[in-house]
């Protein structure tokens, strides 16, 4: 035995709970050094920097006065916010054309990503191309072309025309997240359910639909984001008295020459309303998983 071994032991004998691990020691006693790290600063600077105008936004939806100084504490802009009916009729047409287009999009999408994926013919990679279209192109594109196009074939601007634009540049969201799905499938599962005397229909409703629903439930929660936020494609298909929440936005902010108290209490709702649905969404999706 070398000595170097001898006083290992040694000092093993005298400090039990130490151990000589080698590389890994060594790394973990220079992490310990460290108080922190330039990784762990730029994370606490993105933190701050993505959070600190929410907290800011959310002080002063509780300010007294209309101004950026502080006056005192008051719930007046709560109690006004709804009461504001144009507003709330604006929130209620983003609701309904936000869930209407993502229902539209999801069967659309996932029936074109399955019939892409399953079967060969000709224009197929043209397909795959075009459908990719929406998400490349610019906003404003999208817009002007498709206010174009319902001018041309003389479809009156309104809930209709923002339906189908939603619709339009959700489908390729949709469509993509569902073919992510599929090029992980075993499609031996598909020939054993053929082997057990399952027809198409029965396949395509029992065994890939299924196996595709977490791709078809991110695509269609996607859409709906997508469709609440979008204020661009919306603001060239709109027509009079069909305003979503994002156009109401814009409207008040440049009638009023900047961000209001009552927007800002819209805004606390907003994140709050997104905070619960996220909770109870994520539980939800547990309490499926683990059944």
């Amino acid at each position: 035995m070398s000595f170097k071994n001898v006083v290992r032991n040694v000092i093993t004998i005298i400090k039990p709970g130490q151990h000589f691990n080698g590389e890994a020691s060594r790394h973990a006693k220079r992490a310990n050094r460290k108080a922190f790290s330039a990784s762990q600063l730029v994370f606490i600077f993105t933190i701050v920097f993505l959070f600190l105008p929410l907290v800011i936004l959310i002080f002063y939806s509780f300010n007294d006065s209309i101004s950026m100084r502080w006056t005192g504490f008051s719930l007046r802009w709560y109690e006004r916010l709804f009461s504001e009916r144009e507003l709330w009729r604006s929130f209620w047409n983003s609701i309904l054309i936000a869930f209407g287009s993502a229902l539209t999009a999801t069967a659309l999408g996932t029936m074109g990503a399955i019939g892409v994926n399953w079967y060969r013919f000709r224009m197929r990679g043209y397909v795959q191309t075009i459908s990719f279209l929406p998400m490349v192109l610019p906003d404003i594109i999208i817009g002007v072309s498709l206010a174009i196009f319902f001018a041309g074939v003389s479809i009156p601007l309104g809930l209709s025309t923002i339906y189908i634009a939603h619709t339009t540049f959700n489908l390729p969201y949709v469509f993509l997240m569902v073919m992510a799905r599929l090029d992980e499938f075993d499609f031996s599962i598909i020939e054993a359910a053929h082997d057990l005397g399952a027809n198409e229909k029965q396949t395509l409703l029992k065994v890939t639909i299924p196996i595709c629903m977490p791709g078809i439930i991110s695509g269609f929660l996607t859409a709906v984001t997508l469709s609440l936020e979008d204020f661009v494609i919306t603001f060239f298909v709109a027509g009079p008295g069909s305003s979503t929440l994002p156009i109401f936005i814009y409207s008040a902010i440049t009638r009023r020459g900047g961000v209001t108290p009552v927007i800002s209490a819209l805004s606390v709702v907003m994140i709050l309303g997104t905070v619960l649905l996220t909770y109870l969404l994520r539980n939800f999706l547990k309490y499926i998983a683990a059944k």
